[in-house]
């Protein structure tokens, strides 16, 4: 039987926030999920892209392969070398002022010093209207390229903005699964 542990939860407040981060995460547990309800505010796109950093490295160790759909026809993309991990989306300020997107990650195997991280992302960015472009919907698969514990997860906007008030972000450590 799983066992979740809470070891973060933030609600972002007023003013919002340029990144959510948690640091010092201990290497006793087997995975860590992340869950966050979230909206940026941009206010000039439908959707922000995620910049995910593990441990403040920003060379180029991170790939990723995502699934997206926001119209009638899905496309995939691989990017690779990066310094950070993109592809996971959430609404945008052009977006009704209520609507957050949700945000899943995980981390398997996050403590393993032998091996190059993986990470799942899935993740909604909820529609201003019913034309294209404004919703957006993506999977993303990723590899850290690098052998270290994950004791640093720091997410920001792909567009410079804040994560905005009432934004969400739970982090658990999860054993026994």
């Amino acid at each position: 039987m799983a066992a979740f542990t809470v070891i973060d939860h933030t609600e972002i407040g007023t003013g919002g926030a340029a990144v959510w981060s948690e640091t010092g995460i201990s290497g006793s547990y087997d995975h860590l999920l992340l869950i966050a309800s979230i909206r940026s505010e941009q206010p000039s796109i439908d959707y922000d892209i995620i910049d995910m950093r593990f441990n403040g490295i920003t060379s180029s160790v991170y790939t990723t392969t995502d699934l997206a759909a926001n119209s009638a026809t899905p496309t995939t993309t691989t990017t690779t070398a990066r310094g950070d991990f993109n592809g996971a989306v959430w609404p945008g300020g052009v977006s009704t002022a209520d609507t957050f997107g949700c945000l899943k990650i995980w981390i398997p195997h996050y403590a393993n010093s032998t091996n190059f991280k993986q990470v799942f992302m899935s993740s909604t960015s909820g529609p201003a209207s019913a034309s294209n472009t404004d919703w957006a919907l993506r999977v993303v698969a990723g590899l850290w390229a690098q052998t270290a514990a994950v004791t640093q997860i720091d997410i920001r906007s792909g567009y410079a903005a804040d994560h905005a008030e009432f934004s969400t972000f739970t982090l658990y450590g999860i054993t026994g699964a």
